[in-house]
């Protein structure tokens, strides 16, 4: 069973950066798509940023320019990286995993950004 692990979340000064990681395991070979969704209080959860198999990205047009996402496949590890952050970044952040045409969601990790 595949199973996903976020970590690196925290409280942060608007203007500040965290990084979060999405650690995989259970999976023989490697995950295909990964990417980052945020849900905020009262809000749907939504895409943060995506990374294909292939290393193809794509991002919300609210973080383009300060979130970078990546992924070391040696390590069966996905990043956020999330620069100059915002009070309205503030949210659960949510790893998921395509693997064999099954999505895997992890357990959310908590960002708070204070003003």
């Amino acid at each position: 069973q595949v199973q996903l692990v976020e970590s690196g979340g925290g409280l942060v000064q608007a203007g500040g950066s965290l990084r979060l990681s999405c650690a995989a395991s259970g999976n023989r070979f490697g995950m295909n798509a990964m990417g980052w969704y945020r849900q905020a209080p009262g809000k749907e959860r939504e895409l943060v940023a995506r990374m294909t198999g292939g290393g193809s990205t794509n991002y919300a047009d609210s973080v383009k320019g300060r979130f970078t996402i990546s992924r070391d496949n040696a390590k069966n590890t996905a990043y956020l990286q999330m620069n100059s952050l915002k009070p309205e970044d503030a949210a659960v952040y949510y790893c998921l995993g395509s693997y064999f045409g099954k999505d895997y969601w992890g357990k959310g990790t908590l960002v708070t950004v204070s003003s």
